[in-house]
């Protein structure tokens, strides 16, 4: 079983496109209001986005691996992606720096290497 794709809501589709772009996902599918779909750069997995009246992102976080989080930061702040936070090595062997969408909805950038799947504390299969 692969997970294939995460539905966020989003109250201004055509903002929430140009956003999740910004991000470095490409569009795939976009059949106007009230949906659209985005592939990671990587491929494989997709972002839909379905556009409702009102969103109550709660605390569901989005995780987006990258190679460099400090590269990845600096260069969404150069194209006016709002980044309060910083870049900051986690207990977990992580180093995750957060951000929020358009609506609200927590996202983090984040580079574990061999860590994403093998952190020390694994439990054996």
């Amino acid at each position: 079983m692969l997970l294939n794709q995460i539905t966020l809501k989003v109250t201004n589709l055509k903002r929430s496109i140009a956003f999740y772009e910004t991000l470095g996902l490409r569009l795939i599918v976009n059949s106007g209001n009230p949906y659209a779909r985005l592939e990671c750069p990587g491929g494989g997995t997709t972002l839909s986005l379905s556009e409702v009246a009102t969103v109550n992102p709660g605390e569901t976080g989005l995780y987006f691996e990258v190679e460099n989080v400090d590269t990845a930061v600096t260069r969404l702040r150069q194209r006016g992606v709002k980044i309060t936070d910083q870049p900051t090595m986690q207990s977990w062997k992580w180093e995750e720096c957060w951000l929020d969408d358009p609506d609200g909805h927590k996202l983090c950038l984040y580079h574990a290497g061999v860590n994403r799947r093998f952190p020390p504390w694994r439990v054996s299969e």
